[in-house]
């Protein structure tokens, strides 16, 4: 079966046929930095993680370019309210950014281009439209003329005469030296106090819609394979970076166009603009009441992404965060299963210092497991559905391991049990759910031998009533990570936690 993705522009599920066979081109849109994410951030870039890893797991070299917005009215307007130098802001929410996405697990792009430091390129990209005469200047600005290009609106799928401004609230407002109501600023005469840049039409900043089409054009090339994006960029940036970059270099800018879906709170889609956001940081943080008091684990979180198809909406309801954080109990415990039983099934690598990493596993491609979770995500990276693989296989560890430690024994194999772990660890990496055992530097301080001579003096001590003594050296044992279980006849098993 071929990967299919869904491509806005089509509105149709169609094969992944790359520029380059074998190569992924990705540009993401990224994020304005005037404040914290909040989680239609961490959905977005979540979705983008996830179809960068399927594809490198499918054998493709991806390249994922994600750029930021690092001049925009938003970060002059909170500078303005908060006295705080323009500059000063970007970086603090760029790092802030970083933060974020690494307590989510998500892959740095091999790019951050900023809008700030791809000024020749802009203002380049822009004479090019002018001399095609798909753009013009007025007064210090220069605009698109939309009524230029023919195919303006393929994308959102709207007809130019019956298209609103509005959209994210970027549409610039219609001013008397606009030629039609839609034409957009490409190039923004310099106001009083704000940053500027020299231009052929004067001292300016650049609109907002050709930083992305010059990024693209510098990091990537003229065409790409897939650009992405959230839903709400459809338009006017998109439709827009179509027009521009399409009329300048007369080229195909994308091949597929990719668009998540929404988090809504109570029906209404979370933004910053509506008030209806819970910044990341906030979410992981704070302890929560439908938690009992605990913090989201980062992983429950990007379980609670993942399991909505990327282009539907996804409510966030307290429900829903406590739910998965109790699957993602379920999938960690599948996940840590290697470190629990390793060493008493008898794994030769148990204790290498390398143990669990994915890279030193190679998993059986024609396994069921295997063949439905591909078959689910090459149908438009299908995540709730090769979940369902995932959880299968946690579960069924999870069912051995209880096993093991009431009965001393399982129903599969110590080999059986490894094949099913290891490909366990493998798929849940391609989705980026990954963890790690939280006292692997304590459980190694007691050799296996140094625990059964402590069994054998607690044994001792049972024999002779010396129940204190035999409860210290319990207690002990449990302080290092190390489980106890009497069986009867008076044999004790032990297992490392």
């Amino acid at each position: 079966m071929s990967l299919k993705l869904y491509n806005t522009l089509t509105r149709a599920k169609e094969p992944l046929e790359t520029i380059v066979s074998g190569e992924v081109k990705i540009y993401c849109c990224g994020v304005t930095v005037y404040d914290y994410c909040h989680l239609g951030h961490a959905r977005s870039y979540i979705v983008w993680d996830i179809v960068r890893r399927y594809l490198q797991w499918r054998g493709y070299t991806v390249q994922y370019v994600q750029n930021y917005t690092d001049i925009d009215d938003k970060i002059l307007n909170r500078a303005a309210q908060t006295g705080q130098d323009w500059q000063a802001i970007t970086q603090t929410f760029i790092q802030a950014y970083r933060e974020d996405m690494a307590r989510l697990n998500i892959v740095p792009a091999d790019a951050y281009p900023k809008a700030t430091e791809t000024m020749p390129a802009i203002i380049g990209l822009i004479q090019q439209l002018e001399t095609k005469g798909m753009a013009y200047a007025a007064h210090g600005d220069v605009y698109y003329a939309v009524d230029k290009f023919p195919g303006y609106g393929k994308l959102s799928g709207r007809l130019l005469d019956q298209m609103a401004a509005g959209a994210s609230g970027r549409i610039e407002p219609t001013e008397q030296q606009k030629r039609h109501p839609l034409d957009f600023a490409l190039w923004k005469a310099a106001k009083p106090g704000e940053p500027s840049w020299e231009s052929p039409w004067g001292a300016g900043r650049p609109g907002w819609h050709i930083e992305c089409s010059a990024m693209v054009n510098q990091c990537l090339g003229a065409e790409i394979d897939i650009h992405a994006g959230g839903s709400d960029l459809v338009f006017p940036h998109h439709e827009n970076e179509i027009a521009q970059s399409e009329a300048a270099l007369t080229s195909k800018l994308a091949r597929y166009w990719m668009h998540n879906g929404f988090v809504n709170v109570g029906g209404e889609k979370m933004s910053k603009s509506l008030g209806n956001f819970t910044t990341i940081r906030q979410l992981l943080d704070t302890p929560l009441p439908v938690l009992k008091g605990e913090t989201l684990d980062p992983m429950a979180l990007r379980l609670f992404v993942l399991q909505a198809q990327y282009r539907k909406p996804i409510d966030f309801t307290e429900a829903a965060i406590a739910a998965a954080q109790q699957s993602w109990q379920t999938l960690k415990e599948g996940l840590l299963f290697g470190y629990d039983y390793g060493l008493q099934l008898q794994w030769s690598d148990r204790q290498d210092p390398d143990f669990g990493n994915p890279a030193n596993m190679r998993i059986p491609d024609t396994s069921d497991a295997v063949q439905r979770f591909q078959t689910a995500m090459d149908d438009d990276f299908n995540s709730p559905s090769g979940l369902v693989v995932l959880f299968e296989l946690a579960k069924e560890l999870r069912k051995e391991g209880n096993l093991f430690n009431h009965q001393g024994d399982t129903t599969l194999s110590s080999d059986e049990l490894r094949s099913q772990w290891q490909t366990l660890v493998c798929l849940s990496q391609v989705l980026g759910l990954e963890t790690q055992p939280e006292t692997s530097e304590i459980r190694d301080e007691l050799s296996d031998a140094d625990i059964e001579v402590l069994i054998a003096e607690r044994q001792a001590a049972r024999q002779n009533k010396d129940f204190a003594a035999s409860d210290r050296i319990r207690d002990q044992l449990q302080d290092q990570g190390i489980t106890l279980i009497d069986q009867p006849g008076g044999m004790t098993r032990w297992l490392r936690e």
